[in-house]
């Protein structure tokens, strides 16, 4: 029997035995794993939410048992210290040796630490391993003990180095990127994307310091600072190091294996080194003079060695790697594919959205015939079917640009993912076709998604391909003639609807018996538990004072917090109708906090730069005159607008602005998978712009239009005609349906009108439901909907009121001092955030 000897454990070297043990030959091999860390391998591209869950467990690749299992022997916690080539043998650091035929070095890369002096003070971590991840922890709990608010540094402006920051500033931290590169991602995105990416990072409250080359971490024995040139020196608290990589080839250098001269064990394309019994695979090989940081090529070369050792002399990489990445940074969309920066000069072609922070941009040739590449930031839906249409060479449209435009500006239809070659590689990862999963599914060997992920592996690697996977899925069970269940997420098999019925019945009132009773263990995601806490608040009527009800951070304040660390106050206007003492409040309370004032595109009056602080002070005096919340920070309603309706206006049909008060009021505070806006305008003229809300209303002869599901957001849309000449209260009797109907069935953070687009049946069916009542729930529908109209609490007022809630507000959590890092600057004698954009 030969021997194998795989040098590293981490996520290639786990791969190389998966597809090792998977082959019928392999009873002919036995496989020896040395691991330097203390535990079986793990998912390093989700190593960030080891900060949320701190459960390792959650992160393995497989457990112990595995190995076990296949007979694999892993040894933890051991270091291979020697490699005789000339008599095939290894040599741990207790002195043991292992014979071997065949070594697989799969030694990966250390984090890059750069030559900076006071690099080794106290409070200067990595971010690499689990070990990392809990001494990071440890000593923020550490500095959060002492009581006055810190500041940490994230060295690094990079994919881990990003993720890192928002970690930190969900621990409570101050947190600043520091990126020597003058922009953010630098390998990924150009200029203009990083600008977006950096704005949308900030509104988080991440401070970006770009173009900063490091001198020295100041401090005696423990880090106080960062001096980037003679002038200019910052305080920190703490330091996280995610500058880049380096693979660890020094096990190569010892038995004088080839490397390349800045690193990297010299291999050719079918994955052996200079010495043909050893081959190098993953972040340690250096294959066509470049180091592969992503995980799929890893797992490719995996795949090679695999079959090199069995004797597949025909199995080589690639000429050309896809270097594609798509990933949820920060709770952001980010993906790349292709020639992302234009590097070959085709013409490039850029969508940019300042308002809703999207940015777009596509690389076709000169011809305008074939997709070259392309970024996406902010919005990141049509990643998948571009990619696709770049790796298959599809044909694209004759004008590109429609690849990337909103709809109402005449985007083309990117297809469906039935329309793929069977050859398509929907999942780069594990090198998964559309092919196989569609084979797994008319075979009968898999009927759903988790059948289809268990037995392809699509989607286990970065999980970028998983929303393709999933429709992919769908539409073939859908072919089929099979009944296709639309879930919410992996954790649970139900849908919005299910969900919302099973906590209505069980009375449950947190996440964790949700998941405990009905889910499929793990710890939730960023769709499972907002949507979960939006069901709570929904059928128990409560606010986001309640836990359980908050959905997201601005819930969590009641305002929006902006790039500078401040927030927003936005009162409820109802109708934009207001009286002179209203208004002079508003003025007196702006002048008094000295806040930035501005009226929105929803007829409101915003003011801006609260300290969180502040915050109550401010409300209990707009409380007194009057005001509410006007919920600007909520996934609920945020306005109506309306027109001057006919009590005013010469054209006027109808009374606008006291039926728009009326709806405003009446549904104000109820939570739902989005914000929702809605417009009452008097005529046809259409002064609210209602065919561009969630739900609109225009007068005509014998009574209201009324058109639902539109937006203005990021892709425009607009709402559709769903009942014509209706009265007052027919209208507030179906919008009650057509409302919580979209609230019981709607996906996560989906707005009406991609809820409404994707309805089967579409607006026919929507019709049948609201107006005909044809599933005979439309009774059950308003008694809901009256049920959260009569619970209505105003949050800011609870808040005021609940010693509790007021906790929150404070800079720090034992001290009343104040938060004296913001800075402004004044502009058009209001102040503003530096730097203004």
């Amino acid at each position: 029997m030969e021997k194998i000897i795989v040098i590293g454990n981490g996520m290639v070297g786990y791969k190389f035995c998966e597809k090792f043990v998977a082959q019928e030959a392999s009873k002919n091999f036995s496989i020896t794993v040395f691991g330097e860390e203390p535990r079986p391998a793990y998912d390093r591209v989700h190593l960030s939410e080891y900060f949320e869950n701190k459960d390792a467990k959650a992160l393995e690749m497989a457990p112990r048992s595995w190995y076990e299992e296949n007979k694999v022997d892993l040894i933890t916690n051991a270091r291979v210290t020697d490699i005789s080539r000339k008599s095939k043998t290894i040599t741990t650091a207790d002195d043991t040796t292992y014979n071997y035929d065949y070594i697989v070095l799969a030694t990966g890369s250390s984090a890059f630490v750069p030559p900076i002096k006071g690099i080794e003070k106290e409070g200067v971590f990595v971010y690499r391993t689990i070990e990392d991840l809990d001494a990071t922890m440890n000593y923020v709990a550490k500095l959060k003990a002492e009581g006055t608010q810190k500041k940490a540094a994230i060295l690094g402006g990079g994919l881990l180095g990003l993720e890192a920051a928002k970690a930190l500033v969900d621990m409570g931290l101050k947190t600043s990127v520091v990126e020597f590169a003058p922009r953010l991602m630098p390998r990924q995105l150009n200029t203009d994307a990083s600008k977006s990416l950096q704005t949308k990072l900030e509104a988080l409250g991440i401070e970006i310091l770009l173009s900063k080359a490091t001198q020295q971490i100041t401090g005696e024995e423990k880090i106080t600072g960062m001096q980037f040139s003679e002038e200019e020196t910052t305080p920190f608290d703490m330091l996280l190091v995610s500058a880049g990589i380096r693979p660890r080839d020094e096990l190569a250098k010892t038995c004088n294996l080839e490397v390349g001269t800045r690193g990297g064990i010299l291999v050719t394309n079918d994955m052996r080194t200079s010495d043909p019994n050893i081959f190098a695979i993953g972040e340690c090989a250096l294959l066509n003079s470049m180091i592969y940081g992503l995980v799929a090529p890893g797992y490719d070369m995996a795949e090679v060695a695999v079959a090199q050792i069995l004797e597949d002399k025909e199995a080589v990489m690639p000429s050309a790697i896809d270097m594609s990445t798509k990933l949820k940074l920060s709770g952001i969309d980010v993906a790349s594919f292709g020639d992302a920066l234009n590097e070959n000069n085709g013409v490039e072609i850029v969508y940019e959205n300042g308002y809703e922070g999207i940015y777009k941009s596509i690389n076709v040739d000169k011809e305008g015939k074939s997709l070259l590449g392309g970024i996406m930031v902010g919005d990141a839906s049509d990643y998948s079917m571009l990619h696709q249409i770049f790796l298959n060479g599809m044909k694209i449209p004759e004008n590109p640009a429609e690849l990337i435009l909103p709809a109402t500006d005449g985007a083309a239809s990117l297809g469906d993912v039935t329309d793929l070659p069977d050859e398509a590689q929907v999942c780069s990862c594990e090198s998964v076709t559309k092919g196989q999963i569609c084979s797994a599914i008319e075979n009968g060997e898999a009927t759903d998604v988790a059948g289809v992920v268990s037995i392809t592996k699509a989607g286990t690697g970065c999980g970028g391909c998983k929303p393709m996977v999933a429709d992919l899925t769908n539409a073939t069970l859908k072919s089929l003639g099979i009944t296709v269940k639309d879930t919410v997420c992996e954790h649970f098999d139900y849908n919005r609807q299910d969900l919302y019925k099973i906590i209505q019945v069980k009375g449950y009132t947190n996440f964790n018996q949700v998941l405990d009773n009905h889910g499929n263990g793990g710890h939730g995601c960023e769709l499972c538990k907002p949507l979960i806490a939006s069901l709570m608040a929904t059928i128990n009527a409560d606010t986001a004072n309640k836990e359980y009800a908050i959905q997201d951070s601005n819930d969590r304040f009641l305002a929006n917090i902006q790039r500078n660390g401040t927030y927003s106050v936005v009162p409820r206007v109802p109708g934009g109708e207001i009286t002179p003492d209203k208004l002079i409040v508003l003025g007196e309370v702006a002048k008094k906090y000295d806040l930035y004032t501005k009226i929105t595109g929803g007829v409101r009056i915003d003011l801006f730069g609260a300290t969180l602080n502040q915050l109550p002070h401010i409300w209990r005096e707009l409380v007194d005159a009057g005001f509410e919340s006007g919920h600007a920070y909520g996934k609920s309603l945020r306005t109506v607008k309306t027109c001057v309706g006919s009590t005013w206006c010469r054209y006027g049909m109808d009374e606008a602005v006291s039926f728009g008060i009326e709806l405003e009021n009446r549904y104000r505070g109820i939570r739902a998978p989005h914000k929702i806006k809605g417009g009452v305008s008097g005529c046809i003229r259409e002064c609210a712009e209602a065919r561009g809300k969630d739900f609109g209303l225009i007068a005509v002869e014998g009574g209201w239009n009324l058109y639902v599901g539109g937006n203005g957001g990021a892709t425009p849309r607009h709402a559709e005609l769903l009942a014509e000449q209706i009265d007052n209260e027919t209208v507030i009797k179906y919008l009650d349906r057509y409302l919580m109907f979209y609230m019981r069935t709607a996906k996560p953070l989906q707005r009406t009108a991609a809820w409404q687009e994707r309805l089967e049946g579409g607006l026919d069916y929507l019709k049948e439901v609201i107006l005909q009542d044809s599933l005979g729930i439309a009774a059950d529908l308003e008694e809901e909907m009256q049920t959260l109209v009569n619970k209505f609490e105003c949050e800011w007022t609870q808040a005021i009121n609940d010693p509790e809630v007021m906790k929150r507000f404070n800079h720090f959590v034992n001290s009343e001092e104040n938060d004296d890092n913001l800075v402004f600057v004044p502009l058009r004698d209001q102040k503003m955030p530096e730097p203004w954009s």
